[in-house]
């Protein structure tokens, strides 16, 4: 499973994030669009635990029928219960090496990091891929901190001692897609971007034009085969 993740284009999306709209029609849409990965982020939306669950079961039947894989933020117990492909934990939450042992060898573990150090140690604890960030100034994470600029991905990629994927995340537009993937990331992760523009289908699909023509790479659909 985990050497077919494309990770070109990467939605991450609560039901805070759309606008009043369901985020079942909007993740539908933004697959229609071409993202090639999914994380279901719900924060700070008032949704109860079992609203929280009921959502996130409807995204992931979505997601298994789409083909594309779904990942889910911060809590190992709810990547669990929803039998996620995956969790994505940032500096601030569960350690790596407790949310590998936690969700097991097979599941996908995405791990934010700023720094070299950070994603050395993320490497070293098993770690599957990086989200570096926050790339542009952001207003969908108050707390991201400074924007680190391209400049980040680049030194990562050059001083890492082992490759892992990069996905550039933190205020990313269609117009800043080319510097983060010229700079070394493989894709990009979105949240406004897609879940908080009116037609987020149109959104997806521009965003992945502009990722494939800085990767130089032709369009095609995602690869990923559901376990």
């Amino acid at each position: 499973m985990k050497g077919a993740i494309r990770y070109s284009l990467y939605l991450v999306m609560g039901s805070q994030d759309c606008r009043g709209r369901d985020p079942v029609r909007v993740l539908d849409q933004a697959i229609d669009g071409g993202i090639t990965l999914f994380q279901f982020r719900e924060k700070n939306s008032g949704l109860t635990l079992r609203e929280t669950v009921s959502l996130g079961e409807r995204l992931r039947s979505l997601c298994r029928e789409r083909n594309i894989p779904f990942i889910v933020n911060d809590r190992a117990d709810l990547a669990l219960l929803l039998d996620a492909d995956g969790l994505h934990v940032g500096q601030d939450d569960l350690p790596v090496r407790q949310a590998r042992r936690l969700i097991g060898p097979h599941r996908l573990l995405g791990v934010s990091a700023e720094t070299v150090e950070e994603a050395e140690q993320a490497l070293r604890e098993g770690a599957d891929y990086l989200g570096v960030g926050p790339i542009y100034a952001t207003a969908t994470k108050p707390d991201a901190g400074k924007p680190i600029g391209p400049g980040a991905i680049a030194e990562i990629r050059q001083r890492l001692s082992s490759p892992l994927p990069i996905v550039g995340i933190g205020g990313i537009d269609v117009a800043g897609v080319a510097e983060v993937i010229r700079a070394g990331a493989d894709g990009v992760a979105v949240v406004s971007a897609i879940a908080g523009k009116p037609d987020p289908r149109k959104a997806a699909v521009e965003l992945r034009q502009a990722v494939e023509r800085a990767a130089g790479a032709a369009p095609g659909p995602a690869g990923f085969d559901p376990r």
